[in-house]
């Protein structure tokens, strides 16, 4: 696809079988202020790299989906204004008008099926929303994630979604989730939502992966993984900012795209930044969990 520009590190360990971790761009451009945002995009890189697999940051730029950025391609996310947030059915738009598109989780997914990517690393998936029946406001990442056969590693769905309702949602459309090494599904910034998970491991899950990929059953997995012990934020603490954060969205009139960095930037001031630090440290978390993953299904 003439579309579709590949780095010649991700495409050499694409062609050689080597463990491949593909990222979201949003986090770059939206998810935090410059330079905390290229700090936290380096850091995951790199601890792919640790655990012996390549990272694959997904953009749209220069009317490309690149898949595999370089540093200055990063730091560019990372300043520009003009980065749009690229859901998949944005990319056209985009492409066409040869803007910068920083890539949600729905569009990430499309770009690491189009290079060959089985595994994709991101902080928390989007959902269903609060007063749903109302807005009918969920995610495009659900529907695309019950599309393509990506393995997707994430803390959960966002904490200010509704998360109940989005795992049911996930088993309506067929996606199979599974607790990594937990039968607790997590909250995002707390460890456990009050949803039971089913508990898998490394090897359980890559032999699942390895079977679904001999059958033509083309959907996304999703496995939860729970924010380090040492940093989970106290859930009273945190549901409480949640729901005054909403409240507040919901009296400004707030919708669509603009809700989640507002709500973000509000649980920011209310923590007084302690969950951009927690934010940090389950980004990282489920980073280095994909990678050994991905690396566990390379080498069988």
């Amino acid at each position: 696809m003439n579309y579709v520009k590949v780095s010649d590190e991700v495409q050499v360990a694409l062609n050689e079988g080597k463990p491949v971790v593909a990222l979201e761009s949003t986090i770059i451009s939206h998810g935090f202020p410059y330079p905390q945002n290229v700090e936290l995009a380096f850091k995951v890189e790199e601890v792919i790299r640790e655990q012996g697999a390549v990272p694959a940051t997904i953009a749209i730029l220069d009317g490309k989906i690149c898949v595999g950025l370089s540093e200055d391609e990063i730091n560019l996310l990372g300043k520009s204004p003009e980065a749009y947030k690229a859901s998949i059915h944005d990319i056209p738009m985009i492409l066409s008008n040869k803007g910068i598109g920083a890539t949600t989780v729905a569009a990430t997914i499309y770009g690491a099926h189009l290079a060959g990517i089985r595994f994709f690393a991101t902080g928390g998936l989007g959902g269903v929303h609060y007063g749903v029946t109302e807005s009918n406001d969920i995610s495009a990442d659900l529907p695309t994630l019950a599309k393509y056969k990506i393995c997707v590693v994430s803390a959960g769905v966002k904490s200010i979604l509704d998360i109940p309702k989005t795992v049911e949602y996930l088993e309506t459309l067929g996606v199979p989730c599974y607790g990594y090494e937990t039968d607790k599904y997590p909250s995002f910034y707390t460890r456990d939502a009050g949803i039971p998970v089913e508990k898998i491991n490394k090897e359980s899950l890559v032999k699942l992966l390895k079977t679904q990929d001999q059958m033509d059953l083309n959907y996304g997995v999703s496995v939860v993984v729970p924010i380090p012990e040492e940093d989970e934020l106290d859930s009273e603490m945190i549901n409480n900012t949640i729901e005054e954060a909403l409240q507040e969205a919901n009296e400004k009139n707030i919708t669509g795209k603009k809700v989640t960095p507002f709500l973000l930037a509000k649980i920011k001031e209310k923590t007084k930044g302690v969950s951009v630090n927690a934010n940090f440290a389950l980004m990282i978390n489920n980073a280095k969990t994909a990678a050994i993953i991905a690396k566990e299904y390379c080498e069988k």
